[in-house]
């Protein structure tokens, strides 16, 4: 069952989009924020291919008025490339990444939480692209910078976290990636709440950590959680949705329950399409998981459609 890998969930949720402190209230806001707040809101259900134009104008917006090095362009800077992430885009949003990056670091200094946060965003970015040498040091500093600024159980230090600990999982280190999932969960699940939407992505990722390690019944009480508090957050159409159904379908064919694996393996594939397109590379993942189940079934033409397809995004988004 190698190819059944549970793909670790993508961590860049809502808190690497936080408005800078200073924000505007609605009424004194000016078109660059208002841009900025439906398409934060948008980017919270999923829907990235509807914010990105909204991110695209918010930064011409603010170039225009700045110039393209001030500090006021270094949000949208980040906030635009998390969605290009988000659309499996990344070789654009690593150059947006590293403007950010860039301009707040020179206009903050190196130990701002604003520079973690741009830390955290492109660590998580190399962990996707699987270059974990590259990630590891970055998801680091972007930690210690917000324990020192903030303390050791600040909600804020938890992406990054939780995406240092999916290096870790990516790489087969689950017994450093578990005891991480777990301390970010518990600091999320404190400060706001056993339904907290944002602590999902933990809930999957930890989830993945048990079914390596053959915690199957704590895996699948996660994955079940994950999934209806994410449906009670945004509906039933989520790409955290999708992922956490992808992993679900992989912890049911380890156990051999193969009817209900194909249903949540084609579950996935279906939310996926729907909220994020056809050609994401996420999508390919599950394809190719869905394809390895098949192949182990013995439906090699099934199998091999599937594997087709999945190589085909992957030539247009380029390796990963």
């Amino acid at each position: 069952m190698k190819a059944l890998k549970a793909s670790i969930c993508v961590a860049v949720a809502a808190l690497a989009l936080s408005l800078s402190l200073g924000t505007p209230s609605y009424a004194d806001e000016d078109e660059a924020g208002t841009l900025t707040r439906q398409m934060k809101e948008l980017y919270q259900a999923g829907k990235y291919s509807q914010a990105l134009p909204l991110a695209q104008k918010a930064l011409a917006l603010r170039e225009k008025e700045f110039g393209t090095d001030d500090a006021m362009v270094a949000m949208p800077l980040n906030d635009l490339g998390t969605i290009h992430y988000n659309l499996g885009q990344y070789p654009v949003a690593e150059l947006l990444y590293k403007r950010s990056l860039a301009i707040r670091e020179r206009t903050l200094g190196p130990n701002s939480t604003e520079v973690a946060t741009v830390l955290n965003n492109l660590g998580e970015l190399y962990r996707a692209e699987e270059h974990y040498t590259e990630a590891e040091p970055l998801l680091k500093r972007s930690i210690a910078i917000r324990q020192k600024t903030l303390g050791p159980n600040d909600p804020s230090i938890v992406m990054a976290m939780s995406n240092l600990a999916a290096v870790y999982s990516s790489q087969g280190r689950y017994d450093q990636s578990e005891p991480l999932f777990k301390r970010g969960l518990a600091i999320l699940q404190k400060a706001n709440g056993p339904d907290d939407p944002e602590a999902t992505v933990l809930m999957s990722n930890l989830a993945d950590a048990y079914i390596h390690r053959r915690r199957y019944a704590d895996a699948e009480r996660l994955l079940k959680r994950a999934i209806a508090v994410t449906e009670k957050a945004y509906g039933p159409d989520h790409p955290d949705i999708a992922q956490a159904q992808n992993n679900l379908a992989t912890l049911y064919a380890r156990q051999g329950r193969n009817a209900d694996a194909e249903r949540f393996y084609k579950q996935s594939v279906a939310t996926f399409e729907k909220t994020l397109g056809p050609d994401h590379p996420d999508l390919a993942d599950i394809l190719n998981n869905l394809a390895a189940f098949y192949k182990d079934q013995g439906r090699y033409a099934d199998a091999q459609q599937l594997f087709k397809r999945s190589a085909a995004i992957r030539g247009k988004t380029g390796p990963i």
